[in-house]
């Protein structure tokens, strides 16, 4: 699917594209490399899903029963007899048999006889997934084998173009179609997600065509190519007539995907037997609400991780990045009450080697500067010396503070004298972010107890003049920057612009999306910026002027 589809062009979009001479000269020639490069890449799919490590671990000394290497023992059936069985497939789809679908059932059936075994255990898992969401939105079920062609199934599969996970989506497409993708996380890898997305497109390509076919080979090609296939055939839509105006690595498209419907219906009849994955089948899915390391499950768990890591690839980095929302983790169904009970255990397994200090730092000495203090007493600097903040001491004495529009841990920190960490600590937090009106304890001297005990009523300004500095509206309005009105809302208003927080994983288009009526154009425009790919996690955006 390398391409960039965008609903509202493709719908109105046909560009001619004449063949040259020189390409007509050399048609048959140019169609043999094509099979080539087609079924190359297919074996390659197919390939690299024997190096997984579930499947790795499936296969025994006994693996030669399940597979045929000599041609006297691998069966042969005419054409009359598989033009039969496709016309027994209930499917919306037209099963078209003619030369090139025998190619790729032969290449299914007889050379990759192992990895169809493979696709057969794994479909146990996958199909249950696919078929529930693709009914989900009303669409033929028989969909469920595209990703067999796709991507073999391999949730880690990159094409060479960049195309990425069971879908095989591109970056820009994965996005349009609400997929996470960031340093941590790429949604594109995560079943589920991506079968959400994939559902949504081909629902959007029918609505185009009104023809599966033309739909499977817009989902490979993108419908622009389609388009101008159809214009090139003067308008005919019948698939097997736009063939040869096709992009030469999408012809084998639709054939292969009919030869991979056949061969995994009648399998049997091939004597291609299934291979047992030891790939849980059944499978909870445990919200995370702060980051871990799958080697912390498991170390405690005792679970291989190359486990985890098949459980859920969407984890590029085998971090689960969770502090301002949570994100799931799928674990086999009789590790999870286990997971419930030793829950502490788990996030507190060396936490300090795959969450090193040095890391939280950073985002300390960040946050405490948004205060503008340079003095080097309440400076974010001093505060970063020691990461494990001193517990309260029998000389402190607990005060609560409400938090106020415009709050964050830095300035908080800085009116109690104390550090972010600390604020952490005597909080339960994990995170930076606050709301208006959460209660924040605070532990300070006993005998300065009741000057900082004015602290929760004072404004905004005599706060900060309290340690000497002195804030503008404006420059008031740029640092009120951690403080929300409710868990999904990251933008606050204050001022006179509207101001939004960069999250990870953000883009000036998804920000845009947020803010309805506005363009991400005008985001950069109003922020004096340039480069589109500038932005940094915790940058301060002005949105829109409030009216």
């Amino acid at each position: 699917m390398n391409f960039v589809f965008r609903l509202s062009f493709v719908s109105v979009l046909l560009v001619l594209f004449n063949a040259s001479p020189l390409l007509a000269h050399n048609k048959d020639s140019l169609l043999l490399e094509n099979d080539l490069i087609e079924k190359q890449q297919l074996c390659d799919n197919l390939d690299s899903l024997l190096n997984l490590w579930y499947i790795d671990n499936a296969f025994t000394q006994t693996e030669a029963s399940y597979d045929y290497t000599g041609d006297e023992e691998i069966p042969y059936f005419s054409d009359s007899v598989i033009i039969q069985r496709l016309n027994k497939i209930p499917s919306f789809l037209n099963l078209t048999y003619n030369e090139k679908v025998r190619e790729w059932i032969d290449l299914y059936t007889k050379r990759n006889r192992k990895q169809i075994s493979v696709l057969l255990g794994l479909s146990n898992f996958y199909f249950p997934i696919f078929e529930e969401i693709l009914d989900k939105y009303d669409l033929p079920l028989e969909l469920k084998y595209l990703p067999i062609i796709e991507s073999a199934l391999n949730p880690r599969a990159v094409s060479r173009a960049g195309a990425t996970g069971i879908w095989q989506f591109m970056y820009t497409t994965g996005k349009l179609y609400k997929l996470d993708i960031n340093s941590f996380i790429d949604e594109r890898r995560d079943p589920v997600k991506s079968t959400h997305a994939a559902a949504r497109f081909l629902k959007d390509l029918y609505t185009i065509y009104g023809d599966w076919t033309l739909v499977i080979a817009a989902y490979n090609c993108g419908p622009g190519n389609v388009n101008k296939a159809i214009k090139r055939a003067k308008g005919k839509t019948d698939y097997w007539e736009i063939y040869n105006y096709l992009p030469r690595e999408t012809r084998g498209y639709v054939p292969a995907y009919i030869a991979a419907v056949y061969s995994m219906t009648y399998y049997k009849e091939h004597k291609i037997l299934p291979r047992k994955i030891e790939f849980p089948i059944a499978t909870d899915t445990i919200m995370i609400d702060r980051k871990l390391h799958l080697n912390q499950v498991s170390g405690v768990l005792n679970i291989p991780v190359e486990q985890l890591r098949d459980l859920n690839p969407q984890y590029k980095k085998d971090i689960i990045p969770s502090v301002d929302c949570a994100y799931s983790l799928k674990l086999p169904t009789d590790f999870t009450s286990k997971f419930i009970e030793l829950k502490d255990s788990i996030y507190g397994f060396k936490d300090s080697i795959f969450f090193k200090p040095s890391a939280e730092l950073v985002e300390v000495t960040k946050t405490a500067s948004y205060s503008g203090n340079n003095s080097s007493q309440n400076s974010g600097t001093t505060q970063s010396k020691s990461y494990t903040p001193t517990p309260p001491s029998e000389n402190s004495k607990k005060l609560v503070y409400s938090v106020k529009q415009g709050d964050n841990l830095g300035f908080i920190a800085t009116w109690y004298n104390v550090s972010v960490n600390q604020l952490k600590d005597w909080n339960n937090m994990y995170g930076n972010n606050l709301q208006i009106g959460q209660q924040i304890n605070v532990y300070v001297p006993k005998e300065q107890a009741e000057k900082y005990s004015k602290i929760n009523d004072l404004s905004f300004d005599q706060k900060q003049k309290m340690v000497g500095k002195t804030v503008t509206t404006d420059n008031a309005a740029d640092t009120k920057t951690n403080v929300t009105t409710n868990k999904s809302n990251t933008s606050k208003t204050t001022g006179k612009y509207e101001y939004y927080t960069v999250k990870a994983g953000d883009n000036f288009w998804s920000i845009s999306k947020k803010f309805p009526g506005t363009t991400s154009d005008e985001i950069m425009k109003i922020n004096g910026i340039r480069d589109a790919g500038s932005l940094k996690v915790g940058q301060k955006l002005k949105i829109r002027p409030i009216k």
